[in-house]
């Protein structure tokens, strides 16, 4: 993690004083990421900007992610860089009946009484977010979908197909 993002922070305070931090962080840091990636290798760089918008009164924190996950192609089974470039506005709220009252383009964030934001997390949260649920390398070769099987091929794949022939005893 860079030196100027502190570990833990308190999110009100910062959002009172309109602070921003930029960081980097190495992908094999990120513990709970590890499982859906091919390999750690990699960094992220981040930014989070804590501020109030003025018209609407809602605290929130913009977090900006760029990075590229290893992850590995389920068409091609290559592992691939999967670009990430992202950026999040999180409306903070106390209590989660306040997050019906965010206006739209804003994710809510619920946080802790105590203020207590841990940078690190919130990163680590959104990359889990941004991983495909099928991660497909973009320019891999598309499946000819127009194909058909002759019945003398179903009959081979289906394994109900000797059934079918004792129905008609």
């Amino acid at each position: 993690m860079s030196a100027n993002v502190p570990e833990s922070l308190d999110a009100w305070r910062m959002v009172n004083a309109r602070k921003r931090f930029d960081g980097q962080v190495s992908l094999a840091q990120l513990t709970r990421l590890q499982g859906l990636l091919v390999d750690a290798e990699g960094q992220c760089t981040y930014a989070l900007e804590f501020g109030r918008d003025e018209i609407l009164r809602v605290s929130y924190v913009e977090l900006t992610l760029e990075t590229a996950l290893p992850l590995l192609c389920q068409r091609t089974m290559q592992r691939y860089l999967h670009q990430i470039s992202s950026v999040q506005r999180l409306g903070l709220i106390r209590d989660e009946a306040d997050e019906a009252a965010l206006p739209e383009g804003y994710e809510a964030l619920l946080i802790a009484e105590d203020g207590e934001l841990k940078p690190l997390d919130l990163v680590e949260d959104e990359l889990v977010l941004a991983v495909p649920l099928v991660p497909v390398s973009p320019g891999s070769e598309a499946i000819d979908r127009d194909w058909e099987a002759t019945a003398e091929e179903v009959a081979k794949v289906n394994p109900f197909a000797a059934l079918a022939s004792l129905k008609k005893q």
